[in-house]
């Protein structure tokens, strides 16, 4: 894979190169965020790993007008430790993944690995269709009446757990879980940022949601109110 990294501490940058070269990955560094930026539209890296206090651009800004201009290139935001505010805007404008620093470089390497591989695994002749929600997974498109949805990398891979196995209900840790992969480790208030993201996309302005909260217990898709159909099936919570 080609990695952007847009990181402002130029020896932790080298640092971060030197680990990604060494696994068989090519990489570019920018330190400034308008530079950052300019090499993210320009060189369409497979993946970009994005510190958040950068100077010129910050990574929020950065990063939302990545995706306001339709790139849905994978981003791992680098954070500071403890500051969950700090990461869930950064998910909140459209990071895929973050880590908190400081952090292990065979842990990074590992997260953008295991992100290249989910992002390769689809199977040819996957079409998962609910109602009028149709998702080509080869060819990660997604569709809503007819109507193309621009989704994020890891947008498409949450959407793609719910409508493997329609009507179940996934709970917060297991979707952090099959996603990210992780078991414990990681904030659940992702998964809801990346739930209302969904929404916002696939439900905004639509007579019938397809995804439903059941409060203390999880999320599902399916083709019907909750008090019209049968009742779904749940996930094992933990």
């Amino acid at each position: 894979m080609h990695i952007l990294i847009i990181e402002d501490e130029a020896e932790l940058a080298r640092h971060i190169s030197r680990a990604l070269v060494r696994s068989g990955h090519e990489t570019t560094i920018r330190h400034d965020g308008n530079e950052g930026l300019s090499a993210a539209l320009s060189l369409l890296p497979d993946l970009i790993v994005l510190d958040l206090g950068l100077p010129g651009l910050d990574g929020y800004t950065l990063l939302s007008e990545l995706r306001r201009q339709g790139h849905e290139t994978r981003v791992i935001i680098l954070t500071a430790r403890g500051e969950v505010e700090q990461r869930v805007k950064g998910l909140k404008a459209g990071a895929d993944d973050y880590l908190p620093k400081p952090f292990s470089l065979d842990e990074l390497v590992a997260r953008i690995e295991a992100m290249g591989r989910r992002g390769a695994t689809a199977e040819p002749g996957d079409i998962l269709k609910i109602a009028d929600l149709v998702m080509d997974v080869p060819h990660r498109r997604v569709s809503r009446n007819g109507k193309a949805i621009a989704l994020s990398p890891r947008e498409f891979e949450v959407l793609q757990v719910f409508m493997q196995e329609p009507g179940r209900i996934f709970s917060r840790t297991e979707l952090c879980e099959r996603v990210w992969q992780r078991e414990h480790t990681y904030d659940t208030r992702t998964v809801e940022i990346f739930i209302t993201r969904l929404r916002k996309k696939i439900d905004h302005a639509r007579t019938t949601p397809l995804i439903h909260t059941m409060r203390g217990v999880g999320y599902s898709i399916r083709d019907s109110h909750p008090e019209s159909g049968p009742s779904p099936k749940a996930s094992a919570q933990s």
